[in-house]
């Protein structure tokens, strides 16, 4: 409850926390600079003893100063004979030139005295010396006293500068947790305190968190990095970005896309027409074998390409001879692209051509429309949303994807293959984080012509109860020739997998035909540890981003709290974000204290949760919509908190939007490319990278064996899946004609 009194309790209780979080920072931290302090002064003081008599030998031996010290820097100083001055005899160019620039100040002159003494002694505060590449560094000095050979008297003092580095990192380390303590207290005893329903409170908090931690944080570290260049602020990585160089890439992969987008939107709605829209049979099977290339790997199908069409393709090398023909290039990939990529469109156009109310229809042909004008003028339009959706999704795929253009692009130049060349050739982060960060600009550009057209139009049909009938435009020849299409379409796809299939069980692709059964030991062999690590990291990260994604749609859906918008502005973020860029994202924001993950599998399986959460919220948000909150509310009034209301009454009721969200997270999660080429490690590899590798090295065999066995993994997950998740039919409706 928000009152005066509970405001007053917050306020204290953050005070007393700050206050000790604070007390117990101060004392760790310079707790850990004494004990920093007094090894230091023993390592430099044990070092100085072992100083050689000869003094021509002092320069061979303060090169050994750096295995003791890391980082540290030194110079050696003789004794006059009567004990007053010291004087230079070997050293690093930095430290005598910092000795030379700073003799006369107090620190050195103290330094150099308590050394006469037999004192070890260190500067009161950091100086700026030079460092390599230029630049200068804050460092620590210490003087240590080099004593003769009876030990009670100094022959020369030790000068060694240490880096402060490590130990601001270590304290920059503490204040980060001191924070994170802070805000967790705050956060949980603010939400304890003011929130009527706690319960929600924390699951909001929780969202927060993750959005900002997972999603926010490491956009700005790619932002920030494409303005920073050896330390400051610079522009050169973006003008570097927009030179006529990569914006003639970045015109290829709009290229590509409007291509790509336009062919698969075309091919879709003549696949989703026919099933939806027509009496023809078999549309169970025809389903199935549209949605085949959306379970496996991204360029599984460009390996069969390859296998078919390449330089010694089987067709058009073995059966048609051709010698000059390519398939690589723009037609290549437009081609893979499309067979890929259009089942996402057919997928959107099903839903949205089933749900058109068919008595505007029947009207205008009661008034004497033709079938084509009735589609051109009503079905068409009222579909139209369906379709820029459908072409603005597939659109943004195609400027992702670069899986495909790195194997079959030849000559033609994509920007998303400039950003992985840019990162994993030229070790250029910042370079490759602006030209992902450029991939953005067409993929909202189309978003927001989406949206602004769909706007200025109406689309409503259904006013009241909608017909349960649908009226079949196509006539009988236009059946048979989007049969016949779809036919076509659907035996090239078989054609590509049995490609994949058959390529398991050859020598060698293109030279040697022969049948052989050694692919698949040495394939499985070599490719055992990625399909062990692949499947682990999928099955983790399946249930938690399905119960991520359904409670998070829950409390969007059914609870109202502040910056509602925004939260749901930021879990959508990763579906408009190209994966290249979260991927060099997630490098540079967790390759660092305090969330060092890079290279663990802790990193791999939140980069699925996170990439795959936008879908699985849609399907849980549009599944919400369709219940009634009364049920939940009827729970609620009868003492249920919203952690049962969920688990008991809302979970069961989602149950296909749960399993779909599930079953989407798994299959990404076990064909993902674009993003876990960056984040695999030794320790922790994937399928699609080790099949990507095989089909790079020209050994298609392997890559066929491993891409037939990622499918076949897919499936047995999916059947699974079905059974231990059944659906109970709590959302069936009954069709009557």
């Amino acid at each position: 409850m928000l009152s005066k009194r509970n405001v007053v309790k917050l306020a204290v209780a953050a005070l007393a926390f700050a206050a000790a979080d604070y007390w117990i920072w101060s004392s760790l931290r310079d707790a850990f600079r004494k004990l920093t302090e007094e090894s230091r002064f023993k390592e430099i003081a044990l070092f100085a003893r072992t100083a050689p008599a000869d003094a021509g030998s002092a320069a061979e031996w303060l090169s050994t100063l750096d295995a003791v010290l890391p980082g540290g820097k030194g110079a050696y100083f003789a004794l006059s004979e009567d004990g007053s001055t010291f004087a230079p005899v070997a050293g690093d160019p930095a430290v005598s030139a910092l000795w030379e620039a700073k003799r006369g100040e107090a620190d050195f002159v103290d330094g150099f005295e308590s050394a006469s003494y037999l004192e070890p002694y260190v500067s009161s505060r950091l100086w700026e010396i030079g460092a390599e590449g230029g630049g200068a560094a804050k460092a620590r000095v210490y003087f240590a006293p080099v004593p003769d050979e009876t030990g009670f008297a100094a022959r020369g003092a030790l000068m060694v500068v240490v880096p402060g580095s490590a130990a601001r990192e270590f304290e920059k380390l503490l204040a980060a947790f001191a924070l994170i303590a802070f805000c967790l207290f705050f956060s949980v005893y603010a939400v304890a305190t003011l929130s009527r329903d706690p319960s929600t409170g924390f699951g909001v908090v929780a969202l927060f968190a993750i959005a900002l931690v997972f999603i926010a944080y490491p956009l700005f570290e790619s932002v920030r990095l494409t303005f920073v260049m050896d330390g400051a602020f610079s522009w050169e990585i973006w003008k570097e970005t927009v030179s006529p160089r990569y914006l003639a890439a970045l015109w290829g992969s709009m290229r590509l896309g409007i291509w790509t987008a336009t062919v698969s939107t075309l091919v879709g709605f003549a696949f989703a027409f026919l099933v939806e829209r027509t009496s023809a049979g078999g549309k169970k099977l025809i389903s199935t074998l549209a949605t085949m290339p959306v379970i496996s790997p991204p360029f599984s199908l460009t390996l069969s390409i390859i296998l078919l069409f390449g330089n010694n393709g089987l067709i058009t090398r073995r059966l048609l001879g051709w010698h000059d023909f390519s398939v690589y290039g723009l037609g290549g990939l437009v081609l893979v692209q499309v067979i890929g990529m259009f089942p996402i469109a057919y997928l959107t156009l099903s839903s949205v051509l089933k749900s058109i109310d068919s008595t505007v229809e029947d009207a205008a042909l009661d008034l004497r429309a033709s079938r084509l004008r009735t589609f051109l003028t009503i079905t068409l339009p009222l579909s139209m949303p369906g379709v820029l959706s459908a072409w603005l999704l597939v659109f943004t795929n195609s400027l992702a994807d670069f899986a495909n253009p790195l194997l079959l692009a030849g000559s033609y130049r994509v920007l998303s293959v400039e950003a992985y060349i840019a990162v994993t050739g030229r070790n250029n982060l910042g370079g490759g984080a602006a030209l992902s960060l450029l991939l953005l600009l067409p993929t909202l550009t189309a978003f927001f012509a989406q949206r602004y057209w769909v706007s200025r139009k109406s689309f409503v049909t259904v006013t009241g109860k909608p017909s349960a009938r649908l009226t079949e435009l196509a006539s009988k020849p236009v059946r048979i020739a989007l049969a016949s299409f779809v036919g076509l379409v659907l035996f090239f796809i078989v054609a590509l997998y049995g490609t994949i299939v058959a390529g398991c069980f050859v020598k060698n692709w293109g030279i040697d035909y022969s049948f052989t059964l050694s692919n698949i030991g040495e394939a499985l062999s070599r490719g055992s540890q990625a399909i062990r690590n692949t499947v682990t990291l999928a099955a983790v990260a399946t249930p938690i981003a399905g119960l991520l994604a359904m409670g998070a749609a829950l409390l969007l859906v059914r609870k109202s709290f502040v910056a509602k918008r925004v939260l749901e502005a930021l879990m959508m973020t990763p579906f408009a974000v190209p994966g290249t860029l979260v991927g060099i994202s997630y490098i540079l924001a967790f390759n660092k204290p305090p969330l060092l993950l890079v290279g663990t599998a802790a990193i791999i399986v939140i980069n699925y949760i996170i990439r795959e959460l936008p879908v699985g919220l849609e399907n849980g948000v549009a599944s919400l919509r369709q219940i009634d909150p009364s049920i939940e509310e009827a729970a609620q009034d009868l003492g249920a908190d919203t952690p049962t209301v969920f688990r008991t009454i809302v979970l069961p009721l989602i149950r296909p939007a749960f399993i779909s969200s599930m079953s989407y997270t798994f299959v990404r999660s076990m064909t993902a490319v674009s993003a876990i080429i960056f984040l695999i490690s030794a320790r922790w590899y994937h399928l699609t990278v080790q099949i990507y590798n095989f089909s790079e090295n020209l050994r298609f065999g392997l890559a066929s064996v491993l891409a037939t066995a990622l499918i076949v993994i897919v499936l047995t997950a999916f059947g699974v899946m079905r059974i231990l998740v059944r659906d109970e039919g709590l959302t069936e409706k009954t069709v009557s004609s």
